[in-house]
């Protein structure tokens, strides 16, 4: 339920911060992007706690063991060890209410990164604000 939340928050890094960024649900990272994974390759990951947690958590030591930056955002009672990059505790909230919750921290760090990089947010190059071709 939240690869459509990942999804839009490597867009909104690309249309505003021109980094490219994919998402991948995190049982698929071991089919292609860990092989990208190295010490200059951050990795932003939602880690809401649910029955899947403790599979992230080891696709998540993968990235550490090979040097990859961690940038997490998860629950109070999360297990994992950041070493490089930072822990981003989310409040508690129930499990409908939590794509919403998520979805406000990667939209600020588009935000911040687009920001720190300079870009112009309100006229994003190469994107038209609305439709006018068919």
């Amino acid at each position: 339920m939240f690869f459509p939340i990942v999804q839009e928050g490597a867009l909104k890094l690309k249309e505003i911060s021109y980094i490219h960024a994919e998402a991948y649900p995190a049982g698929e990272l071991k089919h292609g992007p860990l092989a990208l994974v190295d010490d200059q390759i951050p990795v932003v990951a939602l880690s809401p706690e649910n029955t899947l947690t403790e599979k992230l958590i080891s696709n998540l030591e993968e990235v550490k063991a090979r040097g990859g930056t961690l940038y997490v955002f998860g629950g109070p009672n999360s297990k994992i060890n950041i070493e490089r990059g930072a822990y981003i505790q989310m409040p508690e909230c129930s499990e409908l209410l939590a794509p919403i919750i998520y979805t406000i921290p990667l939209q600020i760090l588009a935000y911040q990164v687009a920001c720190q990089r300079g870009t112009d947010l309100d006229q994003p190059r190469n994107l038209a604000k609305s439709v006018t071709v068919e």
